[in-house]
């Protein structure tokens, strides 16, 4: 997918095609660790507006992790949280003129899938042992074991590819229909699709989270 009229329209097509996420990728680690160090200065005594703001919006996650992951989920949301922030800077990168979203690249979206995927599966093991976390997926009878495990193998992976495509399709999707918008009415019409993707692409990230949360949860809940 070329991306005219953008920080790497300068680019030949082939190298925006194959490279041109990886460019939006370090604007947005750059953004991300900007974020991160006016958050960190937000130590006043009596906070302001902002710091108010961001402190109530990390209580409220802290909250909804320990409700769905339990008392320990407060552990894992530091990473959680960073998740958060990349999927939602990345998808809202497309609504500033000479930006794209890195998340149109299917690249871009499996790589927090996967790290979410290999992390709530140590999380399993660690906690409950190898063959205990592995008898979670062989069911209840045991002559149905070799086919419950290939069922539950299958969900499993499914996970990460339905993370992935889920991001990537609502992306790319919704810069679609803004690029054809802007060039039926410049002006006009894709106002309110910008408005829409601010909308969405914090969705997206907050389904990207809570999906997360759900699946740590699973791991580590002591039904296992």
């Amino acid at each position: 997918m070329e991306h005219p009229m953008t920080i790497i329209s300068f680019l030949p097509p082939a190298i925006q095609e194959r490279y041109g996420h990886v460019v939006m990728l370090s604007v947005v680690a750059v953004i991300v660790f900007c974020i991160g160090l006016v958050v960190r200065r937000m130590t006043n005594d009596v906070p302001t507006r902002s710091q108010a703001l961001m402190e109530g919006l990390i209580r409220y996650l802290y909250d909804m992790g320990e409700n769905v992951m339990g008392h320990e989920g407060a552990k894992y949301m530091p990473f959680l949280i960073s998740i958060a922030f990349y999927v939602a800077i990345s998808n809202l990168t497309g609504l500033i003129p000479g930006l794209f979203p890195p998340t149109t690249n299917m690249n871009t979206t499996a790589a927090p899938a996967v790290c979410v995927f290999l992390f709530y599966q140590y999380l399993g093991v660690k906690k409950h042992g190898a063959a205990k976390y592995i008898s979670h997926f062989l069911g209840p009878i045991l002559p149905l074991a070799p086919l419950m495990f290939l069922i539950e193998l299958v969900g499993q992976f499914a996970r990460p590819l339905s993370l992935t495509m889920r991001l990537f399709g609502n992306v790319t999707g919704e810069e679609i229909i803004v690029t054809i918008l802007f060039m039926i009415a410049p002006f006009i019409v894709p106002l309110p699709m910008y408005v829409l993707g601010l909308f969405t692409g914090l969705l997206q990230a907050f389904v990207f989270m809570l999906l997360s949360m759900v699946y740590i949860g699973g791991a580590i809940e002591e039904a296992h």
